[in-house]
């Protein structure tokens, strides 16, 4: 059994958003005659994608060839949109979200569904979030680690993952809008920078904030191995020791505390770091995770872990076990 927390998809189709609503900055899809799409963003070329992007079946051929068994599906996160009017983002993630549940009911043992919230309106995510699971059956929610610059330990978002503890929903963290992406953008250092900084970023509000103390049911994962966090753990820890005054004035729980609260997934491409976050973190809290199907993820998901010398119980734990308890589900829920 092989379960990949992290993978992305797009309708096939999306409405021109620009003409709806009279201001630009959406994404919109050009298909193109060999079956690719172009992501065009205010004019101009965003990035490619393949028909695995939308296409069920193209996924399901992947998977075959790989051996998952099931995907989590998430949108894009350029698809947030966090920065529009929170009503227009609003109808946006329902296309999305309808789309992912569509798909996950066509084929509800190989795909499960996260849906996407207008984080800049706590109504509003709420709202959402309440259709995503008790009307569209959706597993919970994906988010970015930071909306509009506000961290997620801020007030404004409090009752959303209390709401989503509430409605039992998991949440899958991932970054997004790119702090210093400007000054970094040769050499794609926003991607191999940035993001594992803004994967931190998001954990350590969180804990600072909070909002693991006050929730201790919630069930958050983040995305790309916990970005710098794992490795940078001590330093967290020897500051929030060194400096209460700036780092525990929301929350006296050391951070180190929090390794084995929530989950990470396995995008590491390295196997002595995935060694190392089990050492860390220990290896009931790691899901495999792949990023498919982009050119930065696992290319055949669950490799890593498969090829290495863990042992089989390790491997399973990786592999299913654990993506089954961030979701809620029974080992044989998808048998």
């Amino acid at each position: 059994m092989v379960i990949d927390i992290h993978t992305h998809i797009l309708p096939k189709n999306l409405p021109d958003l620009e003409k709806k609503f009279g201001y630009g900055g959406w994404i919109s899809l050009e298909h193109n005659p060999d079956g690719t799409a172009n992501m065009i963003k205010n004019g101009k070329h965003f990035r490619m994608v393949q028909c695995n992007c939308w296409d069920p079946g193209a996924r399901l051929e992947d998977c075959q060839d790989s051996g998952v068994d099931l995907q989590v599906l998430s949108t894009i996160p350029v698809m947030f949109s966090y920065w529009a009017d929170p009503k227009h983002t609003h109808a946006l993630s329902r296309i999305l979200n309808d789309d992912i549940a569509h798909t996950v009911n066509e084929n509800p043992r190989r795909f499960a569904g996260l849906g996407t919230i207008p984080m800049q309106d706590t109504n509003l995510a709420i709202d959402e979030l309440e259709r995503c699971i008790n009307e569209l059956g959706l597993s919970g929610v994906q988010i970015g680690s930071n909306i509009n610059g506000e961290n997620l330990s801020s007030s404004n978002f409090y009752p959303i993952f209390e709401a989503a503890s509430d409605l039992d929903a998991s949440i899958f963290v991932h970054p997004w809008d790119i702090m210093g992406k400007d000054q970094m953008e040769k050499y794609w250092l926003p991607w191999l920078v940035g993001m594992p900084a803004e994967t931190s970023r998001a954990i350590c509000s969180m804990i600072f904030g909070g909002v693991f103390e006050r929730l201790p049911n919630l069930r958050v994962a983040f995305a790309h191995g916990g970005g710098a966090f794992p490795a940078t753990i001590g330093r967290i820890q020897h500051g929030f020791n060194s400096r209460p005054d700036l780092c525990a004035i929301d929350n006296n729980v050391d951070p180190k505390d929090y390794l084995g609260k929530f989950w990470i997934d396995s995008l590491v491409h390295d196997i002595d770091m995935l060694k190392f976050l089990i050492g860390k973190i220990g290896d009931r809290k790691i899901a495999l995770g792949s990023d498919y199907p982009f050119p930065l993820g696992e290319m055949k998901p669950g490799s890593l872990i498969r090829n290495s010398e863990l042992n089989d119980q390790v491997k399973e734990n990786l592999l299913y076990k654990n993506a089954l308890d961030w979701l809620s589900l029974q080992n044989d829920y998808f048998r």
